[in-house]
């Protein structure tokens, strides 16, 4: 790695993967693809919620919240990753790699905030049916969401903040975006207790969340066993089951990196793992949700046949 000149404002180098210069075009187009359908998927449901009124339900708003945020999520890390297919090793300035720092890890924490309030309305539609729609009124929603985002923004001051007060020796980060452990290895002091700090943050957050939805999910599998019949329960069950393999995944690839061992990892497998959660997971998010879901192919056909109607005109 090559040291700082510290007489300049400093900048990094993305890495990137290590590949064949013959196989980084073909490398590029598929992460394109992979990116703009993940754009335009998260983009249909937004606009599928909205157009149609029979999804304008409390789980759909924020499942379309959900899809909103995976936009900007995607974002914050595609173009640098494809840039680097591109071109190799590229620059960043250090200003913009402290922000994509923070704006990525920003998304995340609000993205972990929203699937525990994802599962307190599975479990309020199921377990509190008569008083589902009160407790969660538009008021309501407006403000959970509000408090996500809120919360997610806030928490990841501290993990952006201390890592850009560290002084750098090095510049080039072995990975295609800024993230925690990659800038640590760059570090001219000893990180140890930076790196404690980022695992009782992260790490909270991750397991008080993670723990409010398994608790939560014990509540709704002990109400559905108690329904008279396998069809509500089978119902029920698949409510349930998407939102269940988007927190497997989520969560997952998150204690890998950040809590299991965070920092610790050997060069090369933060950024292997970091493709599940910045690229796969947004990218499965809408097929997830939309795949085996009865009433999103139902608002489709509907919302197809009043655009056919219209272009049809009188």
């Amino acid at each position: 790695m090559d040291p700082l000149n510290r007489t300049w404002t400093p900048s990094f180098l993305l890495a990137g993967f290590a590949a064949p210069r013959t196989l980084r075009p073909l490398a590029f187009l598929g992460t394109l693809c992979i990116y703009i359908l993940t754009l335009a998927g998260n983009l249909f449901i937004i606009v599928l919620v909205r157009a149609d009124a029979a999804l304008s339900t409390p789980m759909y708003f924020f499942l379309s919240v959900l899809s909103f945020l995976e936009l900007w999520y995607v974002s914050t890390t595609a173009p640098t990753l494809l840039h680097t297919w591109l071109h190799g090793r590229s620059p960043i300035p250090a200003a913009a790699c402290f922000i994509q720092l923070y704006v990525f890890h920003s998304l995340g924490m609000t993205e972990c905030y929203l699937l525990g309030v994802m599962a307190l309305d599975r479990y309020l539609a199921i377990c509190r049916p008569l008083h589902y729609h009160a407790l969660m009124s538009r008021k309501v929603r407006l403000w959970l969401v509000g408090a996500t985002w809120g919360a997610g923004f806030s928490a990841a001051l501290v993990p952006a903040g201390l890592t850009a007060s560290l002084p750098f020796c090095w510049k080039e980060v072995a990975h295609y975006f800024c993230d925690l452990a990659p800038l640590m290895r760059l570090a001219c002091v000893d990180t140890g207790w930076h790196t404690r700090v980022y695992i009782v943050v992260i790490g909270i957050i991750n397991i008080c969340n993670l723990v409010l939805i398994l608790g939560l999910y014990r509540g709704i599998l002990r109400a559905v066993l108690k329904l008279p019949s396998a069809a509500s329960r089978a119902k029920a069950f698949s409510t349930c089951s998407s939102h269940m393999t988007v927190v497997s995944l989520f969560f997952g690839s998150a204690f890998v990196v950040y809590v299991g061992s965070a920092g610790s990892h050997a060069e090369g497998t933060d950024k292997r793992i970091a493709l599940v959660y910045t690229i796969l997971t947004p990218f499965l998010n809408p097929i997830i949700y939309t795949l085996r879901n009865k009433e999103v192919k139902e608002a489709v056909r509907r919302v197809t046949q009043g655009i056919r109607t219209m272009w049809k005109g009188p």
